[in-house]
């Protein structure tokens, strides 16, 4: 908008670097440009002012596919004016001379323009396409079907209107048939994430297996190991206990051949005693073997020996064993105890 000031008796106008003011008097052009300032006087002023900078236009419409579904095409379109001067006089411009506001609504006149073409346009592609179709890849086709109808159009040609750009941001059917087409992938994608879940799980499973199945080979394997220990002992037990007998069987055969010798040399040798007593005397026979007998009698502390006693022992000696009659001690009177003689040691603890 224009900067318009009373100064005295006219008006001075000072315009903005992206406006292009044309200024005419008496039906010629007085002052034209783009950030231009001037005085003039508002009873014989006409002015316009065009925007010289690119404007973005957004738009929303509805178009109807070759299946007669409903959709909903969002769309932005970036266009200036190439020529102001043409604009200016094809387009009301013009300014109010006193407050520098548009006498009417210049912008929306040419919005209007601009989205009706690009609806026709769009309009016309999307009745040749499928919803499918036209949701799977009709962006790229629906925003060139638009460029290539705005560009050439004549009628914007005509207002030096010149379209930079089409951008379509969104190409939607309605709500309900909407989720009823992304309910199909939905399905997939659980199907998807559901497989990707089993299979993991089966991974699991089949790890788990593995580790189990190895910890039961590892126990086999011990089994198996210790059972060839077991043997080994057995067997190391065994040859011991062979080795051991055959030891004690040569320690017996040793000590039975000893035995067998020792009992062999005392079986000569009591022989050879024997042979030795063959000729001897009886009393002498008795003598030794009361001697034998004295060597196994418990130790006898004291005895006493009187001379009665002694005669009867050496007359039984001497008189044969057949005509000797039997002699029984006399105990009428014993005679008195002759004095020890001889005192045996005492007995040994």
């Amino acid at each position: 908008m224009a900067d318009i000031r009373r100064v005295a008796f006219v008006r001075h106008l000072r315009s903005m670097p992206t406006v292009h003011v044309v200024h005419l008097r008496r039906g010629k052009v007085a002052h034209e440009g783009v950030g231009i300032a001037f005085y003039f006087r508002a009873l014989n002023a006409a002015i316009s002012e065009v925007p010289t900078a690119e404007a973005e236009l957004p738009a929303v419409f509805h178009a109807r596919t070759s299946d007669f579904q409903d959709v909903t095409i969002q769309v932005t379109v970036t266009y200036r004016f190439d020529d102001p001067s043409v604009a200016a006089r094809r387009i009301n411009f013009g300014i109010d001379p006193y407050t520098g506001q548009w006498l009417g609504e210049p912008l929306d006149k040419v919005a209007a323009r601009i989205t009706e073409l690009a609806q026709q346009y769009a309009v016309e592609h999307v009745a040749t396409s499928g919803l499918v179709d036209l949701l799977a890849k009709g962006l790229p086709t629906v925003r060139q079907a638009m460029v290539d109808g705005l560009v050439q159009d004549q009628r914007l040609a005509e207002t030096s209107i010149v379209v930079i750009g089409v951008r379509v941001v969104s190409i939607r059917p309605v709500a309900d048939l909407e989720k009823a087409l992304e309910t199909p992938l939905r399905e997939q994608v659980q199907q998807d994430a559901d497989k990707a879940t089993y299979e993991r799980r089966a991974t699991a499973v089949e790890r788990e297996r593995t580790i189990a199945e190895n910890e039961l080979q590892s126990r086999i394997e011990l089994a198996k190991r210790e059972e060839l220990l077991v043997a080994q002992e057995g067997a190391n037990a065994q040859k011991r206990a062979l080795e051991a007998a055959a030891v004690k069987r040569i320690e017996t055969e040793a000590s039975a051949e000893s035995t067998r010798t020792i009992g062999s040399a005392r079986a000569d040798a009591e022989a050879a005693r024997l042979a030795s007593y063959a000729g001897a005397d009886t009393s002498l026979l008795l003598a030794l073997a009361a001697q034998n007998a004295a060597d196994h009698l418990p130790s006898i502390g004291t005895i006493n020996l009187t001379p009665d006693v002694i005669t009867q022992a050496l007359s039984r000696l001497g008189a044969p064993a057949a005509a000797s009659p039997a002699v029984t001690p006399t105990t009428d009177a014993a005679p008195p105890p002759a004095p020890p003689t001889e005192s045996a040691a005492p007995p040994e603890k």
